[in-house]
């Protein structure tokens, strides 16, 4: 009697909003690893397509440049992937991750609005992209939820110190009000979501005229430049390497905790300090300049990840000063290509 062959069980479709930045196009990098079917979307404002050419191609990988702010023609366009790619399930996404927004201040400062609308329409968009198709939702929020805080280690039940008006506060709110749309999507739709907290988090791919403290002195510290520290160098912070942030999203998307959660390296260290390593780790000449503190800079970055070691079962594995020496040939090689501009 002859047997009909059993259906082979079908991949994992996920979409991933700014998934040609920093940190989402390393999460698409995992995910196609995983065997998932990955959608990336990015209106490129702050991610750049350098970050995803080696997937392009790829069966399991389609860029869509579009601005997730904007959903009047998001639906004709997924419809046409869906239907090119022949599912027969009414089912066509199963993971929403929503990483699009400017990330750092000197982004989020140059592009207040957009940095704002990413986290209010564009969360909204997503929300109700998952609500119809009945995804899991991730969105990533981050630490400056906490804004400056008044407690450190800084853990997921502490309310925050936030300046509501203040330069940062274009982010800090947009991230804060993404939090609430989406527990407000759980709690009324009953949309399964996952949200990550996400630290001071660097490695390949970060722009290197980003702003972030890492660029700054990495670059600096290849061309024997002074490295810029702002203030006494004394605020602090908790840098996370990309592999190790990237290994927590992963997990909490694939898993059954609400959230939120605090992803991060609880290594803290002052920025003085850190200046101090990068400069000996990289064998550089440089020495060290002083400048005056940008308004509302966190004084203290130190994440408490009880919950995510008790729920995910995760931690970072990569120490601080094994991530510099990672990164160090990616900026060299920046360093290089700048030259010959």
């Amino acid at each position: 009697m002859a047997h009909s062959a059993k259906p082979k069980p079908r991949r994992p479709r996920t979409l991933v909003t700014g998934g040609a930045g920093f940190v989402g196009s390393h999460l698409c990098d995992r995910l196609i690893a995983e065997g998932h079917e990955v959608i990336c979307l990015d209106n490129l404002l702050t991610g750049s397509e350098e970050n995803i050419r080696h997937l392009v191609g790829h069966l399991r990988f389609t860029f869509l440049r579009f601005d997730i702010t904007r959903a009047d023609e998001l639906s004709a366009l997924l419809s046409k992937i869906f239907s090119g790619r022949g599912r027969s399930s009414s089912k066509r996404l199963d993971y929403l991750a929503h990483l699009a927004s400017p990330a750092s201040p000197k982004d989020y400062l140059r592009h207040p609005i957009d940095t704002l609308k990413a986290g209010s329409f564009g969360t909204y968009h997503a929300l109700e992209l998952a609500r119809a198709q009945d995804s899991v939702f991730l969105v990533s929020s981050s630490s400056e939820i906490y804004g400056d805080p008044e407690m450190t280690p800084q853990v997921e039940s502490y309310w925050g110190h936030v300046n509501p008006i203040g330069p940062r506060s274009v982010y800090d709110e947009a991230k804060r009000f993404s939090e609430a749309l989406t527990m407000a999507y759980h709690r009324k739709h009953g949309v399964e979501i996952r949200i990550a907290r996400i630290f001071n988090t660097y490695g390949e791919r970060m722009r290197i005229d980003d702003g972030r403290v890492l660029p700054n002195f990495m670059m600096q510290a290849l061309q024997n430049k002074p490295l810029t520290v702002y203030g006494k160098g004394i605020q602090t912070r908790s840098f996370c390497y990309v592999s190790d942030t990237v290994e927590g999203l992963y997990r909490l998307l694939l898993s059954t905790e609400t959230g939120p959660v605090n992803l991060g390296n609880p290594e803290e260290v002052s920025i003085l300090e850190f200046a101090r390593e990068v400069i000996e780790i990289t064998g550089s000449r440089s020495k060290i300049n002083f400048h005056p503190l940008p308004v509302d800079d966190p004084r203290r970055r130190r994440p408490d990840i009880s919950k995510a070691v008790a729920t995910l079962n995760w931690k970072p594995k990569v120490g601080r000063c094994e991530g510099i020496e990672r990164v160090i040939p990616y900026f060299k090689a920046q360093v290089q290509a700048r030259a010959q501009e």
